[in-house]
């Protein structure tokens, strides 16, 4: 048997590649809403990053959120972003990276 293939992405955060599921996805809709994604299948443009807390600090520090959704990013979006993923991020360190999916 062949072995299954795994989608590997890139973090915005530390440009390390690390299979799709252990990592958290933002996505920007066709509405322009910028948002996480927790399902990975929300429609739009995405990109993800580590559910690490240095990666989410490089992302915002480095301004890489907006070049990588192609979109400008209010004041007030970013830190409800940054909430939501430190929130995500801590529920993914108590329950691992597919979030109790087992």
């Amino acid at each position: 048997m062949r072995p299954k293939h795994v989608p590997v992405r890139t973090c915005i955060g530390c440009q390390m590649r690390r299979p799709k599921r252990e990592m958290i996805r933002i996505v920007r809709t066709p509405k322009g809403e910028v948002m996480v994604d927790p399902t990975g299948k929300r429609s739009g443009r995405g990109t993800y990053i580590c559910p690490v807390l240095e990666c989410l600090e490089t992302a915002f520090k480095k301004n890489r959120l907006g070049g990588a959704l192609d979109c400008s990013i209010g004041e007030e979006d970013m830190k409800r972003l940054r909430t939501e993923l430190e929130e995500r991020i801590h529920e993914l360190t108590i329950k691992g990276p597919t979030g109790g999916r087992g």
